[in-house]
């Protein structure tokens, strides 16, 4: 009696741990193209702390003749209700026939005992293929050689090295050259009045300024005598602007025409006299006086004189110790730019030359 019970219960308790262990299989897609892939998964259901072992399929294994198992992913534990656990693994497939498959139960051995899952079906179709018009369809090709060697392109590929280095160098010191302040050291050419321009512009200054008819006659000959001193300084050489007029007189004496000497020697005695003396003139004295200086600014005057000027700047030492580098710089950059172009344009026919 006590066996018969023993049975049962052992019966019953076998019956529960079966019921709590199930493998289930599922495909995403029942049918597929030539050469794609589908995905199984396979859930095991069993007790937490239950050991299950999947089937393992090395690369290009076939499940079944004409389908081939690609890679297996283990998706891992989750966990469910009353102590119950699932564990999953997806298979890829692939098949390169077009037919439809029975794809065999999957078989995972929970704790030692072997379930098995339901058994799939998989259609493979295959691609349809116009044949009336062959021409289309290209057949395999074969190894292509390898478009280039390096041992053509490595020249080009460190000239073009080289010439980024050169060119970066070229830069840098075109960025010193131009931070750097230029000296400037052109030659100009000033173009001057002669002597008695300067004196005949600055009496019909007089003129127009209407100083002959003035009432303030010092001012009137204080600007002429100021006009012929300055003209006889250019025009002689000497400086009249310091001298008396009876010192002027006398320098010009043994040069000049006696009679203009006569009416400039009177033109500085009634200009002294007024200045010096609150000599009062007429007006017709003032237009004598401005006629004698026009006289002898006329007689005395030369004409074939250059009227330019070539003025050369005047540098430092240390101005032409830099301008000297300067221009070296200059010269060096200059290299620079032409050595990188031709560099250039050696790669791009190179380049061309290679890849037609």
């Amino acid at each position: 009696m006590k066996k018969a019970l023993l049975l049962i219960i052992s019966s019953l308790y076998f019956s529960y741990a079966v019921a709590q262990v199930s493998v289930e299989a599922a495909i995403d897609s029942i049918e597929m193209f030539i050469g794609e892939q589908v995905h199984v998964t396979v859930k095991a259901t069993m007790k937490e702390g239950s050991e299950a072992i999947f089937p393992v399929f090395q690369p290009t294994q076939q499940l079944t003749p004409g389908v081939e198992v690609l890679n297996s992913t283990e998706l891992g534990v989750k966990g469910k209700e009353n102590g119950i656990v699932e564990r999953s693994v997806v298979y890829t497939l692939t098949s390169f026939d077009d037919t439809l498959y029975y794809l065999p139960p999957f078989v995972v051995k929970v704790d030692g005992k072997p379930y098995e899952s339901k058994s799939l079906a998989l259609k493979v179709l295959g691609v349809e293929v116009d044949t009336t018009r062959v021409d289309q369809f290209f057949g395999p090709k074969d190894v292509q050689d390898n478009p280039f060697l390096w041992s053509e392109w490595s020249p080009l590929f460190w000239l073009s090295v080289l010439m980024l280095i050169i060119s970066s160098l070229g830069y840098y010191l075109y960025l010193r050259f131009r931070d750097n302040k230029p000296i400037i050291s052109s030659i100009r050419i000033v173009k001057r009045l002669l002597p008695h321009q300067k004196a005949m512009k600055e009496i019909e200054q007089i003129k127009a300024d209407k100083m002959v008819t003035s009432e303030n006659q010092k001012e009137y000959y204080t600007k002429l005598t100021e006009t012929l001193r300055k003209y006889i300084e250019e025009r002689y050489g000497f400086r009249a602007m310091e001298m008396t007029s009876s010192e002027i007189i006398e320098r010009l004496t043994a040069s000049q025409d006696q009679q203009a000497l006569d009416e400039l020697r009177q033109l500085f005695t009634t200009a002294d006299l007024v200045k010096f003396a609150k000599y009062s003139t007429m007006i017709n004295e003032n237009d004598a006086n401005l006629v004698s200086a026009i006289d002898f600014i006329n007689q005395t005057k030369l004409e074939n004189v250059p009227t330019e000027e070539t003025v050369k700047p005047q540098l430092t030492e240390e101005q032409v110790r830099s301008q000297k580098t300067r221009s070296v710089l200059k010269w060096i950059i200059t290299a620079i730019a032409v050595v990188s172009v031709g560099i250039l344009i050696y790669v791009v026919y190179a380049t061309y030359q290679l890849l037609s």
